[in-house]
């Protein structure tokens, strides 16, 4: 139970400081508040994380992965495989284009798309495939990119919960023929609200700065069918002061990583492991718990320990997708997802914790002992 003094440990803290408040007023100021300047700085900086690509900023993570399958057209009569252990925006976005969804199986430890289940997946219709970096650790790249340089399929990273993260020292985001990224408030760095995506294709990346604005460059000179998909520039504006700090930020969550992986014992508790190669970036700190999940949260919050499970419903069960699926016979082998979504739990990694927070995770963590 918490003690009169100590305070509840919040699962995610955004940080909005003063720097980000006067950015955001100095736009505001300036009259200039949508696709302007501070936009193009925005994309310029974030290049740095992506290897140098070209980068073009939307108003939301999800925007980001509709306006790339667009960009690559993909659409109906196509086939996307895409994990159903995620958020379900990625699946959500395969199907405003008008393309399938086929579900392959997890990574135990990554939670990333396996590659074997992606190869088994692949039918004459796949078009793409949708890598997620799941809670900040790099999906196995380096063994699907070549099955999708082998059947001739794009590969469209998921990168929204993993900023900075790398594989054998390249960046996510600068893999596939185009990566996406979220910069929600709880996200590793944010800008309120915001996306982007990344390319090494320039034409693809003018394709999408059409996209985003109705399709036209030059004022009412429609090229062609777009949205709205722009992100204000005092998102942008926030968005370039957190991009200084980010660095700072993702080592802190990785030293609060280490911490909970060395005080960690509880013997039904497994820590995330890293794979070989990988830089993982701690967007979640998730512990896989053996017993009573709903037991151990409820424990862990009497202990004034934030967390919470993503994502308890694999997106493959969620009505949007399971009706369809029950209605055309199709049922989805993926014991390792379900297994994932059974046991997951998140707790508190971000950069404002002190060496007392992470003491008092550990212990709570710890406390669960064998009872469960």
């Amino acid at each position: 139970m918490t003690s009169i003094n100590e305070q509840p440990i919040p699962a995610a803290r955004p940080v909005i400081g003063e720097e980000e408040i006067e950015a955001a007023v100095r736009v505001l100021r300036s009259g200039r508040v949508v696709q302007g300047p501070e936009v193009a700085a925005f994309e310029e900086g974030f290049s740095e994380l992506v290897d140098g690509r070209h980068c073009v900023a939307v108003n939301s993570g999800t925007s980001a992965l509709h306006m790339l399958l667009l960009g690559l057209g993909v659409g109906p009569g196509d086939e996307v495989i895409v994990p159903s252990f995620s958020f379900a925006a990625s699946a959500n976005a395969v199907r405003l284009v008008g393309a399938d969804v086929v579900f392959a199986d997890i990574e135990p430890g990554s939670y990333g798309l396996d590659p074997a289940a992606v190869e088994a997946a692949v039918t004459p219709r796949t078009a793409a495939i949708m890598p997620v970096h799941l809670y900040g650790h790099p999906a196995a790249m380096d063994q699907l990119m070549p099955i999708a340089q082998k059947h001739k399929l794009a590969v469209v990273e998921d990168a929204c919960q993993a900023h900075a993260a790398a594989l054998n020292g390249t960046p996510v985001g600068a893999f596939g023929e185009g990566g996406t990224f979220s910069f929600y408030p709880t996200k590793n760095m944010h800008a309120l609200e915001g996306g982007m995506v990344t390319t090494a294709d320039a034409g693809l990346a003018r394709t999408l700065r059409l996209l985003r604005n109705q399709g036209m460059e030059a004022r009412y000179a429609n090229e062609i069918v777009g949205a709205n998909m722009r992100m204000t520039d005092v998102a942008a504006a926030v968005g370039r002061v957190q991009l200084t700090k980010v660095g700072g930020w993702t080592e802190q969550r990785r030293a609060n990583a280490a911490y909970l992986d060395a005080h960690i014992t509880a013997p039904n508790v497994t820590t995330p492991p890293v794979a070989e190669g990988a830089r993982h970036v701690y967007h979640q700190y998730t512990i896989r718990v053996q017993g009573d999940r709903e037991a151990a949260m409820a424990k862990l919050t009497e202990a004034g320990i934030g967390n919470a499970v993503y994502y308890p419903t694999p997106i493959h069960r969620l009505k949007p997708y399971w009706e369809p699926d029950q209605k055309a016979g199709r049922n989805w082998d993926l014991p390792e997802t379900e297994r994932a979504a059974a046991e997951v739990v998140s707790l508190p990694v971000h950069p404002s914790l002190g060496e007392g927070d992470l003491e008092r995770i550990a212990n709570a963590v710890n406390a669960l002992g064998e009872s469960l």
